[in-house]
């Protein structure tokens, strides 16, 4: 979970909302939190603010106020966005700023609870609500105290993000194709928070494609709170393949990364859609959260650890050169020994590419808060610890097998104090959640951000590549 102050932009609002002629509406700054599916909420509601004649600034300090986008699905989470809202109240209660927004999941969890434990917050907008920020803000602004909170139904489609001011660096963005989840998993609030499944329109999505593509995005990460689940509600199937298909043939793309499936729904056609595509990456994220059929059940996934093995099998069999990148919960209620030393043997044998772990968290609310048997926060811990020991030599194996092999890497940012070496990704790496290529370049052929470089990869460094660029990638 990650912080991200937003800062200036100098990119003009998207061409289908033109700056409002009001340019002096007032000055503000915004706190981004939580996962890439909040960070599309920002980025509507910074096109929005921006829209409607807002100046965004840096510095909260220089602003007249602040929105904090928040996150709550995590008791760490929770607690970075309760400590984002009370430092910027007391930037308030100091004079420095005059107001505090708050929007997000925290906010749609909370809501009026959240009020009446901080009074001094200036407006809220739940989820559902973010499109009516500027109601909230203008408000504030205007002086007026009633009627300080926004919230919505979750809507049946998926709202669209047509206002985006993208905040990521230009040449990659996230593209949400869906929100909410129909799943009740019993260690997630994500339903409380977000809604049931409701799917974009296809053309939106393809719409919103062109757009980036035309605004620089040469990378298109495809997020939802559950990808493969896409058009069930609008179509009685999903219809995932068929949306990917057109996706591909966004000119001006080169690589569109896939993220977020849920491990049902994904077919021989799905996987040959992937396969034989020109711009979709041989990566998938994949969540699957444990391995235990008795966990499996406890914590309601739908899936057993016969089907799991199988369709990793059957990914790896039909997509050449697949990256598979998975999380797991360690230390779930009832969770013994023997049951986790299931999922030791499991992530040895499975080799994952990429693999993150989370010690369990208590969420209010859920079905597995009310489960016997929690275990000690030090066994979780602990558990956590030994499952990453176990990825890090899977990690450690793979950079070793990418030693002479040249691979395109897309171009992230320089590398500060240092001449001609930046920093990169892999089809292998997703931003922020994944590992980094360092690329040493050659004075004579000049790189820049954003450029796809092939590179010859010579060493690693823990879990980084190390590669030479060698010219422009195919």
């Amino acid at each position: 979970m990650r912080a991200l102050p937003i800062v200036n932009v100098d990119q003009p609002a998207p061409s289908a909302s033109p700056m409002s002629s009001d340019a002096g509406r007032g000055s503000y700054s915004f706190i981004s939190l939580g996962c890439p599916k909040n960070l599309v909420d920002s980025e509507q509601m910074l096109g929005l603010l921006q829209k409607d004649g807002y100046r965004l600034v840096s510095d909260p300090e220089n602003s007249d106020f602040v929105v904090i986008n928040t996150c709550g699905f995590i008791d760490n989470a929770r607690k970075e966005s309760f400590d984002a809202i009370d430092q910027m109240l007391e930037l308030k209660r100091q004079g420095k700023i005059r107001g505090v927004i708050v929007t997000g999941c925290l906010a749609e969890r909370q809501q009026e609870k959240l009020l009446e434990a901080r009074p001094e917050i200036d407006g809220m907008v739940g989820v559902f609500g973010r499109d009516d920020i500027t109601t909230i803000v203008n408000r504030f602004m205007d002086g007026l105290d009633e009627q300080r909170s926004i919230f919505r139904p979750a809507p049946i489609r998926a709202l669209s993000d047509d206002y985006r001011l993208q905040v990521t660096p230009p040449h990659f963005a996230y593209l949400k194709i869906s929100e909410g989840c129909d799943r009740l998993c019993t260690f997630c609030a994500i339903p409380k928070m977000r809604g049931k499944h409701a799917s974009k329109p296809m053309d939106k999505i393809l719409d919103e494609a062109r757009r980036l593509s035309d605004q620089g995005v040469r990378e298109l990460i495809i997020v939802a709170q559950d990808t493969t689940y896409y058009g069930m509600d609008m179509f009685g199937e999903a219809r995932l393949s068929e949306l990917l298909q057109q996706l591909d043939q966004v000119d001006g793309i080169d690589w569109i990364r896939l993220m977020y499936f849920y491990p049902m729904y994904i077919d021989d056609h799905l996987m040959e859609t992937i396969a034989t595509a020109k711009r979709i990456l041989p990566y998938i994220d994949i969540p699957l959260q444990h391995i235990n059929d008795q966990m499996l059940k406890r914590m309601s996934r739908r899936v057993t650890q016969e089907q799991t093995h199988a369709l990793i099998t059957n990914l790896r069999r039909n997509i050449p050169n697949l990256a598979l990148r998975t999380t797991m919960i360690a230390g779930f209620p009832g969770e013994t020994e023997e049951q986790f030393e299931d999922l030791e043997d499991f992530v040895a044998e499975m080799q994952f590419e990429r693999l993150g772990v989370f010690a369990y968290s208590v969420e209010p609310d859920t079905p597995a808060a009310k489960l016997p048997d929690h275990l000690p926060e030090r066994v979780k811990k602990e558990r956590r610890n030994r499952l990453m020991a176990i990825q890090q030599q899977n990690a450690f194996a793979w950079c070793q097998k990418q030693i002479g092999k040249r691979l395109p890497i897309l171009i992230d940012k320089a590398v500060d104090a240092a001449q001609n070496v930046w920093l990169g990704r892999s089809y292998a790496d997703a931003p922020d959640v994944d590992s980094t290529v360092f690329v040493t370049g050659d004075a004579s052929r000049p790189i820049r951000i954003g450029d796809l470089v092939e590179c010859e990869i010579v060493s690693y460094k823990d879990y980084d590549l190390i590669g030479a660029a060698v010219g422009d990638a195919p």
